[in-house]
């Protein structure tokens, strides 16, 4: 990989937690919930994009680098395991073991669906 790549990849990186907080404040903003759904929103969007560059990437449509530097680059900015597993355990310690599990569940399963359908759809 080139060092051109590796600058975009940071670039992007940075650019993708930027929108990671607009959309997160936006979302909360918008419905102030116990529930972290800025957090989810983003790593759902995410996922999908995640799904098309993949799709897009093994069908040729999208090259190495440039894959790379979405993918690995924006998406991994944008989207934010850490962030959703500390929400969880927030939402376990204040004794809402109901929504943390929903939370954690629906997160991991949603993001996979998203994930294959948006891979699968673009393969055709």
């Amino acid at each position: 990989m080139s060092a051109a790549t590796w600058v975009l990849v940071g670039l992007l990186g940075g650019t993708g937690a930027g929108c990671r907080f607009l959309v997160d404040s936006a979302v909360r903003s918008r419905w102030p919930t116990a529930m972290p759904w800025g957090t989810i929103v983003v790593n759902l969007s995410g996922s999908l994009l995640i799904g098309v560059l993949a799709g897009a990437h093994l069908a040729g449509v999208v090259g190495t680098d440039t894959y790379t530097v979405a993918a690995v680059g924006f998406c991994g900015g944008y989207t934010t395991f850490s962030t959703a597993m500390l929400e969880t355990v927030r939402l376990t310690q204040a004794g809402d073991v109901r929504r943390a599990a929903l939370n954690v569940t629906g997160t991991l399963v949603l993001t996979c669906v998203l994930t294959a359908v948006a891979l699968v759809g673009v393969q055709g």
